[in-house]
């Protein structure tokens, strides 16, 4: 089977990356290439090796003859010029989508590996309806006494937005591997009413149980690396191809920075590894999340709330997407 289709945003990115190296070995400065193209515009080759335009094949070509590029590199990067800007056959796969809720989609799709942490929400793509509303909402009611008005269908398009792209996480073939790490208080009953949390834990165990899902509950007293506090959000992507730059996503709340720096990047993982070893194992967590969804809901006892014993726990079987007996 053919691997997942590879994201335009990511395919901008690589091409940037790879044309910018072709002009340094080259040895041209931006100002000789414009120069000799004829481009109008300084900004162009910018946003080109930034990755931040569509790009347009025929400028890569003109690139590629300029920088004397063979006929294989010409071949590899005129295909990713092709996949950075067939957005219109990808949006087929997310047709109610918000700007926003678009630009992660590009991000996490083609992954081959996602790892997420996040100290006061469930991450995105682990949200019940239920739960992504309330979230919507309660920053919404920000947005409107801030003055900024927003249309009153944008809520429930953020809602099927977030429901679409959790596709990925069960998808055939190649989904990718995810790992998330969540705070214990963000479980906790201050994230919404009773039957909206009952319902996310209840999700967040049939999730854990999925083979390519590792989900981490982190206790509010333990201590992380050398008594480290994360001070947000934060989510790594690693793409299938290998050559495609891994990239942070901070989020900050109603700002969201990105980053292919090695450096950072290289921080974050250190960080990641720490919460990964402070945090509960799996299966520990997974009975975490039991007991609970049985505390939540008042039943008796917790490690028999839906899942059956909690010493026979179930596993998703990926064909059919029912739980079955391990």
């Amino acid at each position: 089977m053919p691997p997942a289709a590879p994201s335009p945003i990511m395919r901008r990115r690589r091409l940037g990356i790879e044309l910018r190296s072709l002009r340094e070995i080259a040895g041209l400065t931006g100002d000789q290439v414009i120069e000799r193209i004829g481009w109008a515009s300084a900004s162009k080759l910018s946003r080109l090796e930034n990755g931040r335009s569509r790009p347009d094949p025929q400028d890569v070509s003109v690139l590629l003859d300029l920088y004397g590029a063979d006929a294989a590199a010409r071949e590899e990067l005129l295909g990713i010029a092709g996949e950075a800007g067939d957005m219109r056959g990808w949006l087929k796969n997310f047709p109610v989508m918000t700007q926003q809720q678009r630009s992660w989609a590009e991000l996490e799709a083609g992954c081959a590996e996602i790892s997420e942490y996040n100290p006061v929400l469930v991450p995105g793509l682990l949200q019940t309806a239920g739960y992504a509303r309330v979230r919507l909402q309660s920053a919404r009611r920000v947005s409107e006494r801030a003055g900024e008005q927003k249309p009153a269908d944008e809520l429930e398009t953020e809602v099927q937005a977030r429901l679409a792209r959790q596709t990925l996480l069960t998808r055939e073939p190649h989904a990718p591997t995810y790992t998330a790490v969540l705070e214990e208080a963000t479980l906790g009953r201050r994230s919404g009413p009773p039957e909206v949390l009952h319902e996310q834990l209840h999700q967040l165990c049939e999730l854990a149980l999925l083979p390519n899902v590792t989900l981490h509950v982190l206790p509010r007293d333990v201590q992380v690396g050398d008594w480290y506090l994360p001070p947000t959000a934060f989510s790594l992507y690693r793409f299938a191809d290998p050559l495609d730059p891994e990239t942070l996503a901070i989020e900050g709340g109603f700002v969201d920075v990105m980053s292919t720096e090695s450096i950072t990047l290289n921080r974050y993982k250190v960080v990641f590894e720490w919460l990964c070893t402070a945090a509960l194992d799996a299966s520990d967590t997974l009975s975490w999340l039991i007991e609970a969804t049985g505390r939540l809901t008042g039943a008796a006892p917790a490690s028999t709330v839906a899942f059956g014993p909690a010493t026979a726990p179930t596993q998703r079987r990926r064909d059919s997407g029912r739980l079955t007996d391990r």
